[in-house]
């Protein structure tokens, strides 16, 4: 079943907003260095970072090649796009010492990691190394059509709450998800937490994290203090952690708070963090609490909230500052139905369903 799979801003955090009062902990790293599309900036010993164009508020990707004994392993690829694969194409050309690509590596399977992953497999004749939960997730996503709609997922949102202009919407919407991923191959490498992987002669380990999406695979390199964050531990935005049609009942939420607990057990603090989007900044543990916090935060607005009964996409004030759009409103629902279900598994809200099978939630 098709999975709305964008990635959605949370507008405010607690980080965010120490950093307008002039507190921000995080400490960024190659602010003057930006490169421009199709080049690359060297940001740890054999690391380098490429900015792969998208469209929207997060108008970029942050993308990483790492050097691998005779040749190089890319790490996330951007979307599907002609503009997109013309800086790949300049950044093979002139930026890697004439040396071949060896593997891809997907951090996890929303479309602008996964988008030219096929595409450079296929043309450098590599395997693509994936998670499997996300690798799969990926294939039955992309096969999904436009006459593919799926009558669970009109009855998943009816019940949060969207009238017939809304529904009409996403069956329009539905099957888009292909069209920004270039065919992934039959088969892939299987990543799994805790592994270490072998590049150039360096370990970097697998560290799984939920929530945003099934299994998303961040890689630590212990000898470079570095980390590939995908968009887990993003330094200014929260990533969308949603509630789909194809799992209903989940509770993505409590993964995703459980995930940033955990890589703050088992990571050091001390890490240049690169992230998919935004700034690489240093203060991994502070970030990761503020993660933690703002998604408390957000729980307790949601609390006081219903105190009269709401539906899904009624408490969006508790979780957003900003005016949800007809193009946010899909994954803003998503994650309001996320805090939901965590609120509802902590025993502070219950949930009634009507006579039309919508759901009303409120306070315990």
């Amino acid at each position: 079943m098709y999975v709305y799979a964008s990635l959605f801003v949370g507008e405010v955090g607690v980080v965010d907003n120490m950093s307008k009062r002039g507190f921000d902990p995080l400490t960024y790293r190659f602010e003057d260095q930006l490169p421009d599309h199709g080049a690359v900036t060297e940001v740890a010993d054999g690391v380098l970072w490429a900015r792969m164009p998208m469209w929207g508020r997060l108008n970029h990707i942050n993308v990483w090649l790492v050097r691998d004994y005779d040749g190089w392993t890319i790490v996330d690829t951007g979307l599907n796009r002609d503009d997109v694969k013309e800086c790949w194409q300049s950044i093979f050309d002139n930026h890697l010492e004439g040396m071949p690509i060896k593997r891809v590596i997907a951090t996890h399977l929303h479309s602008d990691h996964t988008g030219n992953a096929g595409w450079i497999c296929r043309e450098k004749e590599v395997e693509l190394w994936m998670s499997r939960s996300d690798f799969y997730m990926c294939k039955v996503m992309a096969a999904d059509g436009p006459s593919d709609v799926p009558e669970d997922a009109i009855k998943f949102y009816r019940r949060a709450g969207f009238d017939e202009v809304r529904l009409n919407s996403y069956r329009e919407r539905f099957g888009q998800f292909g069209a920004n991923i270039s065919a992934l191959p039959a088969g892939y490498r299987r990543i799994q937490d805790g592994q270490y992987i072998d590049i150039g002669g360096r370990e970097w380990r697998a560290v799984i994290g939920h929530g945003h999406a099934p299994e998303h695979v961040c890689l630590y390199c212990p000898e470079l203090k570095v980390i590939i964050g995908g968009d887990q531990i993003l330094p200014k935005i929260t990533p969308n952690v949603s509630v789909n049609p194809s799992e209903p009942n989940a509770n993505p939420l409590r993964d995703f708070i459980n995930s940033c607990a955990r890589f703050r057990e088992v990571l050091p603090p001390d890490l240049l963090v690169l992230p998919a989007h935004e700034s690489l900044y240093e203060g991994l543990h502070e970030r990761l609490t503020g993660l933690i916090d703002w998604h408390e935060v957000a729980l307790e607005k949601l609390y006081d909230l219903c105190s009269e009964p709401k539906r899904a996409v009624d408490v969006f004030p508790a979780l957003f500052k900003s005016k949800i759009t007809d193009s946010s409103y899909f994954p803003a629902t998503g994650e309001s139905i996320a805090h939901l279900h965590c609120a509802e598994e902590r025993r502070m809200l219950v949930v009634d369903e009507d006579d039309k099978g919508v759901a009303w939630w409120r306070q315990a």
